[in-house]
């Protein structure tokens, strides 16, 4: 490796792609990138890939990888996520917390607290449950829960999923610099999947990203576009020597190149503070120079599916239930195949007595010349030989074991009469039990993309106005990111339940409450899940419209008069 060169020559990061695309080839017995493909046929259903058999006999599939992998994913990524920031080293009472709300109803409707009001931690405080709603905002706007999905999808497939966050300079905002709408203010963070194996990391035995000398992301561009974006940064000149190449070129692509971008870590004169630049380059052209991206994190958070021993890259579970599904496809198709030769048995036909085409229709006329034994040796059927019944014994037997063993048995699945609801829900409880740490481990990445939404946000976004969504409607809180830049930000996930059996059981409780009057119907309304009742807040508003315009009731049962203004 060129180690002697700068750490932004392409002819370096040649190098270190090479090194790194070489550690990922010697994973397991495939490599990552094979590996990879034959996970991804297994849990697609293309299970028989490369078998040449006949058009006549079927290929079955019974693909219990899919149903392991959707059940797991549906299991981990289900729950509701919020996300919580507070500031390390500042104080956060319950008195504050009540001031923090009181101000927060004034900032909704326009007013700002006063300097004397408001200390500088309260104003932390303030800013932090902001960000907190913020959160939820961004999550909406980026649709955080299919890219989710996809992180999931992806780790269980490959071992490693990977969420990359980068600032888009021309998104639109809605929001302008002035009063006067003159100045629109541009730019906010946007989110994609990455595949692990278009990533590589400086040191592959480190598992933590942010401690990663350098980050590698690998694109397959085309060459327009290639040249229009060193168009933009005045390179015209540099683009006329890129040429199209076939790295990591899928079948049938034209027209293409290879494009690095390299992230790495760049330290201050003092060693204590540190920034993320990164340079992109494609062949032997650099197509961006180095830049700096003005936040402190790599802005990569990933999620193993199962981790491996001094390993950045994850282990699938796919890999190792192949066997299983290779040996229950061909059992299956076996068992299927003897039914049908049992069913429709394999006719012979002595084509010295028999002269016309004999095509098996029912009540089909077959004339044969000659004397009796002659008509009985002309058609005959070969009797298959008997087929065992404990055979499907042993494919129930086979996929049962493997998916109880997987994690994914009848009662986490749902396959159980309800006689007993209590009894199911202590078994699907008992069975999601030894997926509390992946889940874990899942809550952790949701972790991490929070603290690199967070570190955009006071980096990145300086003096804007933040959308805060809450019971007070769509309102926007005066911002100002780089006030809050030094602040030591934490991030906590609550996760709540999400399945029927708790919305279920909230319904009853709010049927419980409601039936003893301890709520009214306001308060019971407004608390049933998202769409139980069709155009709830309608119904809300009529129902304070009409308990406004009540007339109080003395305790005769008369009601006052009220004085007309």
């Amino acid at each position: 490796m060129s180690t002697n060169l700068r750490w932004d020559s392409p002819i370096r990061i040649a190098d270190e792609y090479a090194a790194g695309c070489n550690y990922k080839a010697g994973l397991g017995r495939r490599g990552l990138f094979e590996q990879s493909k034959v996970n991804e046929r297994f849990y697609i259903g293309d299970q028989w890939h490369g078998v040449h058999a006949s058009a006549e006999r079927p290929l079955v599939r019974e693909n219990i990888i899919k149903r392991i992998g959707d059940y797991k994913m549906a299991l981990i990524g289900s729950n509701p996520i919020s996300v919580n920031y507070t500031a390390d080293g500042i104080s956060n009472t319950v008195d504050m917390q009540n001031r923090i709300q009181k101000w927060r109803s004034q900032l909704a409707l326009g007013v700002w607290p006063t300097e004397e009001i408001v200390s500088s931690e309260d104003e932390v405080n303030l800013v932090m449950a902001a960000l907190s709603d913020y959160f939820r905002v961004t999550a909406e706007r980026l649709r955080f829960d299919e890219l989710k999905s996809r992180v999931l999808r992806q780790a269980y497939i490959s071992g490693t999923g990977l969420l990359y966050t980068y600032w888009d300079d021309h998104l639109k905002t809605g929001l302008y610099a002035d009063e006067a709408h003159t100045t629109p203010i541009l730019g906010d963070i946007r989110c994609e999947v990455l595949d692990v194996e278009n990533v590589c990391f400086g040191d592959p035995t480190l598992d933590d990203i942010q401690e990663q000398p350098y980050i590698l992301v690998v694109q397959r561009r085309r060459l327009d576009d290639i040249k229009l974006e060193m168009k933009r940064l005045g390179r015209t000149k540099q683009a006329e020597n890129l040429r199209p190449d076939h790295i990591g070129a899928e079948e049938g692509e034209t027209g293409k190149a290879t494009v690095i971008t390299k992230f790495y870590r760049e330290w201050d004169e003092t060693g204590t503070q540190s920034i993320i630049r990164a340079v992109r380059v494609c062949g032997n052209v650099t197509v961006r120079p180095a830049w700096s991206l003005g936040i402190r994190q790599y802005p990569l958070a990933k999620f193993q599916w199962e981790p491996r021993r001094r390993s950045i890259y994850g282990e699938s579970e796919i890999t190792h239930l192949i066997p299983n599904q290779i040996a229950i496809n061909r059992m299956v198709t076996a068992s299927v195949w003897a039914v049908m030769m049992m069913g429709i048995p394999i006719m012979v036909v002595n084509g010295d007595v028999v002269q016309q085409k004999v095509t098996n229709d029912p009540g089909q006329v077959i004339r044969v010349y000659g004397s009796s034994e002659d008509v009985n040796s002309a058609i005959r059927y070969i009797q298959p030989p008997n087929f065992s019944p404990q055979f499907d014994a042993n494919i129930a037997s086979l996929i049962r074991n493997t998916m109880s063993q997987s994690g994914a048995n009848d009662a986490a699945l749902g396959n159980m009469n309800p006689d007993n609801t209590s009894a199911i829900i202590a078994l699907r409880e008992a069975a999601a039990l030894p997926m509390q740490t992946m889940q874990n481990q899942f809550y952790a990445f949701v972790e991490d993309v929070a603290r690199i939404w967070a570190e955009f946000w006071v980096s990145l976004y300086g003096p804007r106005s933040l959308k805060i969504e809450d019971d007070s409607g769509i309102w926007y809180l005066p911002f100002d990111g780089n006030r809050y830049r030094d602040v030591l930000i934490s991030v906590r996930t609550d996760v709540g339940a999400s399945s029927l059996w708790s919305e279920a059981q909230s319904v009853q409780t709010l049927d419980n409450l409601f039936s003893h009057q301890v709520i009214d119907a306001m308060q019971y309304l407004s608390r049933l899940p998202k769409g139980t009742v069709p155009n709830l807040s309608g119904l809300l508003r009529e129902l304070q419209e009409a308990k406004e315009v009540t007339p109080p009731v003395t305790e005769g049962g008369d009601a006052l008069e009220v004085p007309l203004v």
